[in-house]
């Protein structure tokens, strides 16, 4: 292999490893066109994702460890401020900005609770094995955007996405958190690179002292014989590289033993220090957008976000006066359609558009008239009838249009639905069933919707101000 085939092969390294403690090369692969960037986005969709209820890998003692090293980088990088040591400029951007980053890691910790990935979909395979597939999709974002974060990148990102497999609505509300875990574990990486680069120059500045005599040391020329493999980072061959350049080969060994671990990796010292260079310049480009892209998505609406990329909220919208609700209650038919989802063989997707036409045929049925109760709609056996005439068989699942009382169909496979509907899934049931009847009914009818508990226990929207 030349010394150009291996920079290329270095430059180009892909996507690194998860979010392991040995993990410590950046989050950066090849910068990607708008359009590149969604050919991405429709590969990481395909990915295969775990079966339902299987358990996952936790991230959250890794966004704590994350914490305390930045804190630790943070610290080693002020004292060398303070004793007007030479810093880079990624490290005067860290040292500037650490308040930022440091919110940012309180704010993922406070927004990550306990089993906040339970219910999500996880990756099958490597490198992100068990982990939720909305940290792939930010995982990929980030690292073929160099961590700069736009809003609009990011949506046409998510859309293109759910081109191919579409995204659930916990999924959509847990991108910002994935992001910012991602944009964290970004900066942990190069705050660590920081920290142990400055550290590799001091020893090669040591080892090149004793090799030649300096600092009122004796000349020790076979002192580099003593140097671990570990040790021989690409920061201190440079700098020892550069110590030694204008020295003779014949007194001083260190050159000739410096030629054999350059040609054992591959290269030549010209070539190291050029790449060394444009290391740290990669780094000083990252350690800026990772620091603005954590100030720009504190300033982002992200309710907003959500419902520009949700599917579900499409359908809703597309089929009735959803979105003339306020947020409050299109969230609580959101919520209804995550619960109804969790205890089906239906997508979300799939269960809001059944509720969706359940309600509009309702509304046909009874002639534009109003209704005051559940059962001025449909009755539940209409209801299970009218979704058995969509073509839904025997023993493929529950019935998502109608909670029936009797037990549901059995099937092949289908221990998990031969249980009874739960009193409080009928009255998540006749919220959303309910609701979207009065939207079919109210087409001229803008005003906001509130919710209303009756007396008798079942949840309908009403309109604001009766």
């Amino acid at each position: 292999m030349t010394a150009g085939s291996r920079l290329q092969e270095l430059r180009s390294r892909d996507v690194p490893s998860p979010l392991t403690r040995e993990s410590q090369d950046p989050i950066r692969g090849e910068l990607f066109s708008p359009e590149r960037l969604e050919d991405l986005a429709e590969r990481v969709a395909r990915q295969p994702v775990l079966a339902e209820g299987r358990s996952g890998r936790l991230f959250s003692p890794r966004v704590r460890d994350s914490g305390r090293v930045l804190l630790q980088c943070y610290r080693e990088i002020a004292v060398v401020i303070r004793e007007e040591g030479a810093i880079t400029p990624a490290a005067e951007w860290f040292v500037d900005n650490f308040h930022v980053a440091d919110e940012v890691v309180r704010q993922v910790r406070e927004d990550l609770p306990r089993g906040f990935n339970r219910q999500l979909p996880k990756l099958a395979e490597e490198p992100l094995q068990g982990y939720p597939r909305v940290l792939g999709l930010a995982w990929a974002f980030v690292a073929h955007t160099d961590s700069r974060f736009e809003p609009e990148s990011l949506q046409r990102f998510v859309r293109r996405f759910q081109h191919v497999q579409p995204l659930t609505i916990g999924e959509l509300w847990a991108i910002p958190i994935a992001i910012r875990l991602v944009l964290v574990e970004n900066l942990r990486r190069l705050a660590e690179r920081i920290v142990n680069g400055r550290a590799a120059r001091l020893r090669a500045d040591a080892l090149a002292d004793e090799l030649l005599g300096l600092g009122g040391r004796p000349r020790r020329p076979l002192a580099f014989q003593r140097v671990e493999g570990a040790a021989r980072s690409p920061a201190f061959m440079v700098n020892l590289v550069q110590r030694l350049r204008e020295q003779d080969p014949e007194s001083t060994p260190a050159l000739r033993w410096l030629d054999e671990q350059l040609t054992a990796l591959g290269t030549s010292a010209d070539a190291l220090v050029q790449l060394e260079h444009q290391n740290q310049a990669a780094m000083n480009v990252t350690v800026r957008n990772v620091i603005t892209s954590m100030r720009l998505m504190s300033a982002v609406d992200w309710a907003e976000f959500f419902e520009s990329v949700s599917l579900v909220d499409a359908v809703l919208r597309a089929g009735s006066d959803f979105a003339a609700m306020d947020f409050p209650t299109r969230d609580r038919y959101r919520h209804a359609i995550e619960a109804l989802t969790r205890g089906s063989a239906y997508s979300e997707l799939e269960v809001a558009g059944r509720a969706l036409r359940a309600a509009q045929r309702a509304a046909a049925v009874s002639g534009g008239g109003g209704a005051d109760s559940l059962s001025d709609v449909a009755a539940p056996s209409d209801l299970s009838k009218r979704s058995d005439e969509e073509g839904q068989t025997a023993g493929s699942g529950p019935n998502v249009c109608c909670p029936h009382p009797d037990p549901l169909p059995r099937g092949e496979g289908a221990k998990k639905d031969e249980r009874k509907m739960s009193p409080w899934r009928c009255d998540i049931f006749r919220f959303v069933m309910f609701g979207l009847f009065r939207l079919a009914l109210a087409q001229d009818d803008r005003r906001p919707w509130r919710v209303r508990r009756h007396s008798s226990g079942v949840i309908t929207p009403d309109a604001e101000g009766t």
